[in-house]
Formats: C-alpha cells, sequence, structure tokens
C-alpha cells in the first residue's frame, strides 16, 4: 500500500507569515529548497550564523510546518528539510490581520531583494560563462492592458509552461543521448504589477 504523497505547496497562513517573516527564517527555508537536506551546523556555517540561533529558528519553521525534522536524525546532529517546494499566499487570507500584513510586506521586500542580488550575481559572473548561456539568460518586459481576471489566467499558463520543463528535466536527465548535455540549475522569476503612475 503506497504511502500519500506530501504536497508539493504551502498557502501560507497568518501565522506562518509571521513566523516566515525573519532574516534568518526565510533565509533558511530558501536554502533548504535549493540545496536540500541539512543539519543546523552546516546551515549555520552556510549563512554565517551560530549554531544554536539556527536551530531555534528551524524548530520555528517546524512550528508551522514549513521544515520537518529528517527521520534518522540523532541528538545534536538533526536533520531538517524543507516541507514543501513552494509556498503561496493570498492578501485575501490576511485582510483585516495588520500584524499579518506587515509581515507579508516585509517579505515582499525580500523577495525582491533577493532577486535583485541574484539578478546581479549573474551580471558580474556572466562573462565566465559560455556565449550559449550568455544569449540564453536574459530578462525582458512587456506593457498589457488586462483585467486582474485575465492576469490571474495569464500567470497560471506561464507557470504551467515552467512546471513542465521543471518536471521534464528530471525525465531529460535521465537519457541516454543528455548525459553531455550543459544542464544547470536555473533561477525563473516572475513579477507582474500595474502602472501606477498611470494616469487616471
Amino acid at each position: 500500500m503506497s504511502s500519500t504523497p506530501e504536497p508539493r505547496e504551502a498557502r501560507l497562513d497568518p501565522r506562518s507569515v509571521r513566523v516566515l517573516a525573519h532574516p534568518l527564517r526565510s533565509r533558511l527555508l530558501s536554502r533548504l529548497r535549493t540545496e536540500g537536506p541539512a543539519t543546523a551546523t552546516v546551515l549555520a556555517r552556510a549563512l554565517d550564523t551560530n549554531t544554536g540561533a539556527t536551530s531555534y529558528h528551524l524548530r520555528k519553521l517546524a512550528e508551522v510546518g514549513l521544515v520537518l525534522e529528517e527521520e534518522g536524525g540523532a541528538g545534536r546532529e538533526r536533520w531538517w528539510r524543507a516541507a514543501h517546494e513552494f509556498t503561496t499566499l493570498s492578501p485575501r487570507d490576511l485582510e483585516g490581520d495588520a500584524d499579518a500584513e506587515a509581515a507579508f510586506a516585509w517579505l515582499k521586500d525580500e523577495y525582491f531583494r533577493q532577486f535583485t542580488e541574484k539578478a546581479q550575481c549573474w551580471s558580474e559572473a556572466q562573462p565566465g560563462w559560455s556565449l550559449e548561456w550568455r544569449e540564453a539568460a536574459g530578462a525582458s518586459d512587456s506593457m498589457l492592458e488586462l483585467t486582474p481576471r485575465e492576469l490571474v489566467a495569464m500567470q497560471q499558463e506561464i507557470w504551467e509552461v515552467a512546471e513542465r520543463y521543471r518536471t521534464g528535466a528530471r525525465a531529460r536527465a535521465e537519457e541516454a543521448d543528455d548525459e553531455s548535455a550543459d544542464r544547470r540549475r536555473v533561477f525563473f522569476f516572475m513579477h507582474c504589477f500595474p502602472d501606477t503612475e498611470e494616469s487616471r
């Protein structure tokens, strides 16, 4: 009898938003998602902090189900992993909770900061990458006129395409003729927002 697979997505509620809106906690969750399971010691070294603080904040994330302790860990060498591949959140879920709304505002600013940091790292590193990668990587923008409903639908379609490539990469990597492919982890960000300077 097969066990029920764990959900890939976590929908944040007011409590989990308040817990996650912390500089170290958001970095811990991001690191576990991108690099896989790790101990507090390994995470502390990677994030330039101390093991005690790391352990404390991992437990806080575990309290709201964002990280899980790996089975088989013993004593001080406890292994932790992200409970989900990604999180979602609707501002509607936080309506009327001032603390949760403030936490959400901080999280959005933090995610923009992380995006800017990663983009800057690529800008500085790209001279050392192949021409193929320099041509493939990039950014673009477009001005559209949409309703909120149309914007939601468009984003859903784009994420479906991204998901197809994400899941398909695993199968392609196992193919014999794909062994020599220059396959790398790629950050994909999507930001959509109204033009706040548009004349009304």
